[in-house]
């Protein structure tokens, strides 16, 4: 028993490290921001106020999904800094999306330090390396210039997918707590 305490406590030290110290994700602000979607909407249930944060994330990603991508719509040297954008675009809406799904998670009472949100947040920063190489690939394959819709687009749909993603996996999660809690004690 305690050594399956010292590899969750373990896990939990490469969590906060990779996390919170390598992609400077502050929990004080994740908590926050939840807290005050919170405090706005008091009336609306968890999934309600989830799809403010997608909707408020998505209008941000979707203008910087099309800006970190608009240097290869420059003719001649702009597909030499399309990397850029891709390096840009890649992790400027990772850490976007990872703060989106903590925030959510907490929206449904999780708890963003559990060992269980490792897997989703790397699910985040696959879905998000995908969503940033799309553009570069419009680029090279079609015309330079679509890489800014694309990029657009493509941020947009990838801030969808986690956002109701997350929802739905939290919802399911939830639901088995709640109907215990409302369950009537068998005596």
């Amino acid at each position: 028993m305690a050594t399956a305490q010292q590899a969750a406590d373990q896990q939990s030290l490469f969590t906060d490290d990779l996390f919170y110290f390598i992609l400077r994700l502050r929990k004080s602000r994740i908590r926050s921001v939840a807290e005050r979607v919170r405090r706005m909407y008091p009336d609306e249930s968890p999934e309600q106020q989830a799809r403010r944060l997608i909707a408020s994330t998505s209008a941000i990603s979707f203008a910087a999904g099309g800006l970190v991508h608009a240097p290869a719509a420059i003719p001649g040297f702009g597909i030499v800094y399309e990397g850029l954008g891709f390096v840009a675009g890649a992790s400027i809406l990772t850490r976007m999306h990872l703060y989106l799904i903590l925030e959510i998670a907490l929206l449904f009472g999780k708890d963003i330090d559990q060992s269980e949100r490792v897997t989703e947040l790397v699910a985040v920063v696959a879905a998000c390396a995908a969503s940033a190489a799309a553009p570069v690939a419009v680029a090279m394959t079609l015309n330079p210039a679509f890489a800014v819709p694309a990029g657009a687009l493509a941020a947009t749909a990838a801030t969808q997918a986690i956002g109701e993603s997350a929802i739905r996996r939290y919802k399911r999660s939830t639901a088995p707590e709640a109907a215990a809690v409302s369950a009537p004690a068998k005596g």
